[in-house]
């Protein structure tokens, strides 16, 4: 008979996790009633918990009495980046895509339902996009969510996709199960995966998936840029330099499974002399639009 785990539930302590990760959600912070609401708790109890958290360093308060994440939560955010094999590893790539595409470039980690940015290169350019280390964003509509999502195995995949919560943020952004089973499907045939517009109007970005020795895919990289900037034609360019990146980072990991998946579907390729050039069906479409 296999050893039961034992689970250790110390309600406290959840409690004041809770109140931490609720302030890291908070941009402008929280004031210490707003708190007690979302975490269901008397105003007295959370009190409490405060008070202990802002001496500990863990939270600090402002002049309007708004809690916000204090000076020890960024130490221990920096130590847990550092302590992250994939982020040291992925870092010289990250700075080459940046330097080649003059984009901004993630890293990104799946957290449950979402992909939480680890690393961050700006783009050198005057217009850039918003976003910050520590952020997450959904798994079914973004392209660092959707290539983690594509590469779960089966039945994980179905457990995730049952939890999702699946809310409309464009008009771009997928509507129905089958939609995303759809394009998770082209994203493991074609190693890559987009985001046109479907999380942010105006922002698109490209992604392809960094695997571990164990062939599990729980980090991927990605390129973002305004749409502007981002045609179908420039995304097409940039597709076999995210897989590249990707797969060395994977290669420096442990990963040793095949690298010649093919990236180009029997619905779109495009000859250049003796080379295969890669059309992503979501973009091919977008060309066709036009």
């Amino acid at each position: 008979m296999g050893v039961q785990k034992q689970e250790y539930n110390i309600t406290s302590l959840q409690r004041g996790l809770r109140m931490l990760q609720l302030l890291g959600q908070a941009e402008r912070g929280l004031p210490a009633s707003e708190i007690a609401k979302l975490s269901a708790l008397p105003v007295s109890t959370v009190h409490r918990f405060l008070v202990n958290l802002e001496a500990g360093g863990f939270l600090a308060k402002d002049e309007l009495n708004n809690y916000h994440l204090g000076v020890a939560c960024v130490s221990l955010g920096q130590a847990a980046r550092e302590q992250l094999d994939v982020r040291k590893v992925s870092f010289a790539h990250l700075e080459q895509l940046n330097r080649s595409t003059r984009e901004t470039v993630h890293l990104t980690v799946r957290h449950k339902l979402t992909a939480v940015y680890i690393e961050k290169m700006e783009s050198p350019q005057p217009l850039r996009i918003h976003s910050r280390i520590g952020a997450s964003v959904p798994l079914y509509c973004t392209a660092v969510g959707k290539v983690m999502l594509a590469y779960l195995d089966p039945e994980e995949q179905e457990r995730v996709i049952n939890e999702l919560e699946l809310r409309r943020f464009t008009e771009n952004t997928v509507g129905s199960i089958q939609e995303l089973q759809a394009q998770l499907a082209r994203v493991r045939k074609d190693g890559f995966a987009c985001d046109m517009e479907e999380h942010e109007p105006h922002i698109r970005c490209i992604a392809a998936p960094i695997t571990d020795h164990t062939g599990a895919v729980n980090a991927s990289l990605s390129v973002t840029g305004p749409a502007v900037r981002m045609s179908t034609n420039r995304l097409r360019e940039i597709a076999p330099l995210v897989r590249e990146a990707g797969l060395k980072i994977s290669r420096e990991l442990g990963f040793m499974g095949n690298a010649t998946r093919p990236v180009a579907t029997t619905r779109g390729t495009a000859q250049r002399g003796s080379k295969v050039r890669t059309v992503h069906p979501v973009l091919r479409a977008r060309t066709a639009a036009k």
